[in-house]
Parts: structure tokens; sequence; C-alpha cells
């Protein structure tokens, strides 16, 4: 590529770009390679290589900040570890990192197995009366109590939904404001501004109650926000303070679990695509449990159960795209990127690159033994995002996993509806529009 895609050939595309995103993101990087360059009233440079993904999120990191999308959520979610920058988010990190190691959070596998058990329980239902429902809302209901479980000792998928309508209502602002083309403020009394505010009223009023309740008897309650409620700077002593614990609540909520019900829908629906694939991993959960609730120490004989989730957020990967701005100008494959250029890392097309993935939209997990992992370069896959902000939350999310997919497949096969029409639409997350309907056979 020469110059890149030229601001007049990108002005053209915008009605293309509103019709099919992916679909146009892909006819340019089939276009112009795997580096184009926007320019007009601002320049945008998309990378697509694992090369130049590592230089940006790993090699020289410091030099990209998040980028505007990461601004405007940080209306919402505030200041937590996903959305702050600097010495800030350095501290942060070095406070939060410990809580997530995975000896600590194997403390939660069984409040994992208890809330797919009662979910389970619920599915019966649907099973006796052979009735279809949407797979993703189910996970949805499912993941936002067990992260409520685990952070604040709450459900919030069942008796505090008012906490999942919140988190709605926040995707939908915030998904407003990456499109338009203006800012308008959050207290400008619109009508989906006044929901925002009333949402997130009711989400601090909850937060701080629960944050009280835990400083007045901390031995009481054994979950994340106790641990960090107990976290303090090495150096100075310093504790969270609760606005910073609320942000940090607030993020490990909405990524705690809205990623990962995407990921486990998108797991349902292709493993319902590929019998061959479901019949393997069904013998490999009947051989390890044999008809026994799973635990933290079954994950390692769970493999192909984690290799279909990955494979799975290969083809489908929740966070689809990530976005970064220049610090200073800097070159990233051979390209010159001036100070506060744009940077654009989808992750959707890195994870189709042919030189890395052989008939990449084919549903394979085999792709993920040790082997074959080991002989591709780290950044041709990076669903969590990868470097010094990696997901912090990631063996969380795949201990939770595999343990949810292996006692679903313990009790059930789940059916995709052949007539409901699956296909991907761009939001925070990569979602499937409009659901995955299912039915459900009991084994």
């Amino acid at each position: 590529m020469a110059d890149g895609l030229r601001w007049t050939k990108l002005w053209l595309k915008l009605p293309q770009f509103h019709r099919d995103l992916l679909g146009t993101f892909t006819e340019i990087w089939q276009t112009y390679g795997d580096t184009s360059c926007f320019r007009g009233l601002w320049t945008s440079y998309l990378f697509i290589h694992p090369r130049e993904v590592e230089y940006v999120l790993q090699t020289n990191s410091k030099n990209f900040r998040k980028g505007r999308n990461f601004d405007i959520i940080r209306h919402t979610t505030g200041n937590g570890i996903f959305t702050s920058e600097g010495d800030f988010w350095l501290r942060q990190r070095r406070l939060m990192q410990p809580v997530f190691h995975r000896q600590k959070i194997s403390i939660f596998a069984k409040i994992i197995t208890d809330t797919t058990a009662e979910m389970l329980d619920r599915w019966q239902i649907f099973a006796e009366r052979k009735q279809r429902f949407d797979i993703v809302a189910e996970f949805m209901r499912l993941t936002l109590s067990i992260i409520g479980k685990s952070l604040l000792n709450r459900d919030l998928g069942g008796e505090a939904g008012a906490v999942r309508d919140s988190f709605e209502v926040v995707r939908e602002y915030t998904m407003r404001r990456l499109i338009l083309p203006v800012t308008i403020p959050k207290n400008f009394p619109l009508p989906l501004n006044r929901r925002l505010q009333k949402a997130l009223s009711k989400f601090d009023n909850l937060v701080y109650e629960l944050i009280d309740e835990r400083r007045e008897n901390p031995e009481k309650y054994q979950d994340l926000l106790t641990m960090l409620i107990k976290v303090e700077d090495a150096d100075t002593g310093e504790k969270m303070s609760d606005l910073q614990l609320r942000d940090e609540i607030a993020t490990l909520i909405g990524a705690g679990h809205e990623t990962t019900t995407q990921a486990l829908g998108w797991t349902f629906y292709l493993l319902g695509n590929h019998p061959e694939i479901e019949k393997r991993l069904r013998s490999e959960t009947e051989k390890t449990l044999n008809g026994r609730v799973p635990t933290f120490d079954d994950l390692p004989n769970l493999e192909y159960a984690s290799m279909c989730f990955k494979e799975a957020m290969r083809i489908y990967p929740p966070v689809w795209m990530l976005n970064r701005t220049a610090v200073n100008e800097d070159e990233i494959g051979g390209f010159y990127v001036p100070a506060k250029t744009d940077i654009l890392l989808l992750t959707y097309l890195t994870h189709r690159h042919p030189e890395f993935w052989e008939n990449a939209e084919e549903f394979a997990p085999e792709r993920f033994t040790a082997e074959n992992s080991e002989k591709r370069p780290k950044f041709a896959y990076y669903p969590f995002g990868g470097g010094p902000r990696v997901c912090l939350g990631n063996s969380f999310a795949m201990m939770e996993a595999q343990l949810i997919i292996a006692m679903i497949f313990q009790k059930f096969k789940v059916k995709l509806a052949p007539e409901h029409k699956v296909e991907p639409e761009v939001s925070l997350t990569l979602r499937p529009k409009n659901g995955i309907m299912v039915f459900l056979e009991e084994v």
C-alpha cells in the first residue's frame, strides 16, 4: 500500500460503514492490506498484522493511550482500571492484580457452579415443555448473578434486575455517543440522558451501601469488594477511596458479565452447528466428571472445553476492536504516525489473518492445542487485549466458561432453532443480533 485509503474514498464509504461495519473493514483490509490510513478532518490508522498490534499494545505501549471510545466510556463507568491512564492506572493495576491471581479467584469456583446449577434447574422446565428460548439472555442473567455474588455477595441477575437494566441503558448511551458527530453533555435533558442519570443513581446507591457495610464489618464478607477494600499501596499504605471502589466495581461488573455472556453465546452457536465437535466435548465432560459437579481442580482436564471457548472468541471476539491514540509521533510498520493520531486494532480481522489462521472461518478448536498455539505469534490472538493492559479478569472468565460449559453438557443437548437467523451485530461488544434461539434435549 503506497499511501493508504484517502479521505475522499472513506467519505464515499460512510453509508457502507453504516450498513455493514465489519464487512466494510474486511473489504478495506482485502483491498489495502494490513495497514490502512484514513485522512481528512482527522487521521486514523488501521493495523491488522500481529507485528504492529504487538508494537502498539506492548513494545511501545507507553506512547499509546486509550482512545476516544474510552473517554466516552469514562463518562459512565468512571475512572476505573479499564479507562484510567498514566501513574493513576499503574497504581490501580498494582493494587488490584494480586486480587485476581489464579489461586485467589479459585475460591469463586463454587459460586459459579452453584449459580449455574440454579440456571439448569430453571432450564428443566424449558426442556420438559420443549420451549424455545434465547440462550444469550440466559447467559446474561447467569454471568451477572455470578459477578454480583463474587464481587458484592449480591445476586445482580435475579433480585436486583434493575442493575442489569442500568447497564443496558449505559450501553445504549455509550453507543449513541460513539456515533454522534457532536458531543452532547450527559446532563442535557434528553430522554436517554435522563434514563442514564436515573440508572447511574440507582447503581451508585446500591454500591455505596455495600461499601459502607463492608467498612463497618470487613470480617463478615468474603467477596472481591472486601478484598479491594483491604488492599493498600505498598509504598504509601494508602487504600482506595469510596469513589475509586465505585468506579472499579462499575468496571468489573460491566466488563465481567457482558463479554463472557457474548462469548458463551457464540460458543453454543458454533457447537450447535458442529455436532462432531459437540460429541467430543461431551465425551471429555463425561470422562472427567462422571456425573459429579466440576471443581476448580478439574479445569486442567476440561481442556477441550477451554479450546472450544477460545476458538469461539477467535471467530467472534466480544471485544472486536481496540482503539488507541498516539501521545507522541511514532513509526509503526514503516509508517509515520503523527502525535494525536487514532489507532484502530481490529481483533476481528487479526483473528482471521490467513498467514496465521488457515480456513479462518472454520470452527476448529484444535487450533488451541498447546503445540499449535506455540507456533503462532502472541498477538495473532488477543481476545483479552495484551501487553501491560491485558484484561485482569481473563483467568476468571476462562474458569467461568469451562465450568459452565461442562455443567450444561452434563445435563442437556442444546439445539439451535433452525428458522432463527443468527448474525453478528457490532455494539460495544460483538453480539448475536436478535439473540440465539435454542431448545433443549435431556442427555
